[in-house]
């Protein structure tokens, strides 16, 4: 039985893991060219396969039609916009996702990448390594206010964060949980509103239809020029060309962007923009959660292709 492996950090730091499919009796391909594969090498590799392990590599209804033995796509991670679901269903193909696995490290990323912008560390640092010890001012984190937009596990543990900082916290979650907001000092608030008054905000939600460039012109216009955006999400919830203009033209302080709509992004404004940090879609990437993501997305595919765990055979 074939399965093709794609998340490159996957095994990285527990080696085990393929041991594990080796035990099931799995032949395994990895993704070795050191980037998210494309749909043409997507169907290339998977063609044979009855198993999938994948990150955010496309597994779109055409590449999925090239792999006609396919079972089982075991998600390493928790978004599935990079998956038809609607095509898996049809065929019968099981889908499974490691929930609650990169929660902290993701958390951890946004609130770094929160404190990256606000204080300009990358810029510091830069000019630094050049021997340039002017001083750089930066802003606030302490007391600020925050806007969480997707109040779930990540969005709670970035609010958990927050209150380190005494920050206020403003919340939208079309699944509101108001114990949990009561009981953490978490208001309720539209996405306009936390446009409008917060002074950070940080994007956990799924991307969707109805959540597709959710941040666009309009809503880039009503925030504070102050204000700093993040996105440990996905790319696509925020408008890539309106939020670019914002940044070159200073109308917003800086964002933080560890995903982008095309991966690396194709244009060359990004890369020359002092009042924003990015990152290479990492925010997951520590020991801690690869391996925890790892661990369950072995035990997703093998109980979906009803192989069991041969650790308990």
């Amino acid at each position: 039985m074939k399965v093709l492996v794609t998340p490159r950090s996957f095994g990285k730091t527990d080696p085990t893991l393929f041991d594990r499919l080796r035990a099931a009796g799995i032949e395994y391909s990895r993704n070795d060219t050191g980037g998210i594969l494309d749909a043409a090498a997507m169907k290339e590799r998977l063609a044979d396969c009855e198993g999938l392990i994948v990150g955010v590599d496309p597994v779109s209804a055409d590449v999925l039609a090239a792999a006609p033995g396919l079972r089982a796509v075991a998600k390493y991670g928790v978004g599935l916009d990079n998956i038809d679901l609607a095509a898996c269903e049809a065929r019968g193909i099981k889908v499974s996702r490691t929930l609650g696995a990169p929660t902290e490290a993701v958390a951890d990323y946004t609130l770094a990448l929160m404190l990256a912008v606000a204080r300009k560390v990358p810029l510091i640092d830069a000019r630094c390594r050049h021997k340039d010890w002017s001083k750089i001012t930066g802003t606030d984190l302490f007391g600020a206010t925050l806007g969480i937009v997707g109040l779930g596990s990540i969005g709670k543990a970035v609010a958990r964060r927050a209150r380190g900082f005494s920050m206020k916290i403003l919340a939208h979650d079309p699944f509101w949980d108001e114990a949990y907001a009561a009981e953490n000092g978490i208001e309720r608030a539209d996405l306009e509103r936390i446009c409008r008054e917060a002074d950070f905000i940080s994007l956990h939600t799924v991307l969707d239809d109805g959540t597709r460039h959710m941040i666009d012109a309009a809503h880039l216009a009503m925030m504070k020029p102050t204000a700093i955006l993040v996105n440990t999400a996905r790319g696509g919830l925020i408008d890539g060309a309106a939020l670019l203009a914002a940044l070159k033209e200073g109308r917003i302080y800086g964002a933080g962007l560890d995903v982008f709509e095309q991966e690396p992004p194709a244009e060359e404004g990004w890369y020359t923009l002092d009042n924003l940090v990015m990152g290479s879609h990492c925010s997951s990437s520590t020991p801690g959660s690869s391996n925890t993501m790892g661990r369950m997305a072995v035990d997703n595919l093998l109980r979906d292709l009803g192989l069991g765990d041969p650790r308990n055979a």
